[in-house]
């Protein structure tokens, strides 16, 4: 058993001091988020779900603007070339607009650098046995630079495809 420093963990408890407590679980969410902790407790659940969602939306986002955008790009090697911009060209713009979405919605938004942590055994190594609920939900963060430049390499790609054979079906 590996043991944490205090930098790697950090855990919003649930403790309600008066009628501003909610208020006050989310400014400890935005403080632990921008100070980058490794991992991040959330004990309200209600604070923890809508993160949860936050974070399963944005999710979404990339994975359909990456499968959409391959989509767009590998139909044209697929089917025959009178019928693949019907599949192709919806494909590339939903890549686009997932994209996009993506980029002003969770780009810089601090919780997109984290992952909602389900693995047992890295959920062992945490403190939570000192939490008084028994559904936290515990963000791990993690590098995405590499998952933002493949959506959005696929999405141009896909761009460029859409502007090219928009320009030969009306080109003509």
């Amino acid at each position: 058993r590996v043991t944490l420093s205090s930098t790697d963990c950090y855990i919003v408890h649930e403790i309600y001091n008066g009628e501003n407590a909610q208020d006050q679980f989310e400014y400890e969410l935005e403080q632990a988020l921008e100070a980058q902790y490794k991992y991040i407790v959330i004990e309200p659940t209600r604070i923890g779900d809508e993160t949860a969602r936050w974070i399963t939306v944005g999710n979404c986002l990339h994975k359909t603007a990456v499968l959409a955008g391959t989509t767009c790009l590998f139909t044209p090697l697929a089917l025959p070339v009178d019928y693949s911009h019907y599949i192709s060209l919806p494909a590339g713009v939903l890549s686009m607009a997932c994209c996009t979405l993506y980029g002003i919605s969770w780009q810089f938004d601090p919780c997109c650098k984290y992952q909602v942590e389900y693995d047992a055994y890295k959920l062992s190594r945490l403190p939570l046995h000192t939490l008084t609920s028994s559904t936290p939900v515990v963000l791990v963060r993690k590098d995405d630079l590499h998952r933002k430049r493949l959506h959005n390499t696929i999405a141009l790609a896909a761009l460029v495809y859409c502007v090219k054979k928009i320009y030969e079906l009306y080109a003509v």
